[in-house]
């Protein structure tokens, strides 16, 4: 009889190996909704953007149920880690500070950040010797530095608390006065109303904000690299390396079909995916 139950058992065990995978996991995802067009809610008040359409596609690719929840800017990590969802994807820069509380997927979007100002605005007139810094390569930019730091004296910067934009200021530009808000929406209301003179933020945020508003403008370089991270990817708690690798996969899977390129050239206007 023991004989039989275990052959019975060994039987259930190796058909339960044999069996292809059947994929019943649940992936709850935190986006931001206040980011465009990353992410954000339409008139209607529904979540919509370039990563809610990517979050889908994603998740259609690696099987899973997948559930995408509202959640404010500067508590998205501590309510990731405290396990409230399973993942960010909210315009999220892969920083080595970021990296020691979590972990990221390989990279799905890839946008320069630069300056904006109101046209009307004299800071909005400054020029660089390079269209271009990428931070982590050559003199890392100290001349585009320190001649933005001298045009912004006497001036205030309003940047997202929070972001690769605060730290860049911060550790590259300590002398410039800063303003810091919980959403890039609310930074731009007062760059328009004047109440700050110049922003900092991502070219795929900043181009839509241009083509309805022809007083925005962008000034200065554009700019990657260093404090600004290698690009965006998908956040993970750390213990998560198996949903981590199926994101990364997934991607990698969009990359090369060249529909992840397709998806970011809809929602931005320009190429924004990562390669």
């Amino acid at each position: 009889m023991k004989q039989t139950l275990k052959l019975l058992a060994d039987s259930v065990v190796a058909l339960a190996i044999a069996q292809p995978a059947i994929a019943m996991d649940k992936v709850k995802i935190a986006t931001e909704g206040a980011y465009k067009p990353w992410n954000y809610k339409d008139s209607a008040g529904k979540l919509v953007g370039f990563e809610l359409d990517l979050a889908r596609a994603l998740c259609e690719r690696m099987k899973a149920e997948c559930e995408i929840v509202e959640q404010a800017w500067d508590g998205m990590i501590p309510a990731l880690t405290a396990g409230k969802y399973d993942a960010i994807m909210a315009g999220m820069s892969i920083t080595p500070k970021r990296q020691k509380v979590i972990s990221f997927s390989r990279a799905y979007a890839s946008v320069p950040t630069t300056f904006t100002a109101m046209k009307s605005q004299a800071v909005s007139k400054t020029t660089t010797s390079a269209s271009h810094v990428n931070f982590s390569k050559g003199d890392k930019g100290k001349a585009t530095v320190a001649t933005l730091s001298k045009a912004f004296a006497g001036k205030t910067v309003g940047v997202q608390t929070s972001t690769t934009h605060e730290q860049l200021m911060k550790g590259m530009m300590p002398g410039v006065g800063l303003k810091s808000y919980d959403t890039m929406e609310n930074m731009m209301l007062d760059l328009q109303a004047g109440r700050i003179d110049a922003g900092l933020t991502n070219m795929g945020f900043l181009k839509p904000v241009m083509e309805k508003d022809k007083n925005v403008v962008a000034f200065g370089p554009t700019m990657t690299g260093g404090p600004l991270g290698p690009g965006v990817g998908v956040g993970t708690r750390k213990k998560d390396s198996a949903l981590r690798e199926k994101f990364s996969a997934a991607i990698d899977g969009m990359i090369s079909d060249g529909s992840l390129s397709k998806l970011a050239t809809k929602w931005f206007g320009f190429d924004a995916a990562a390669k």
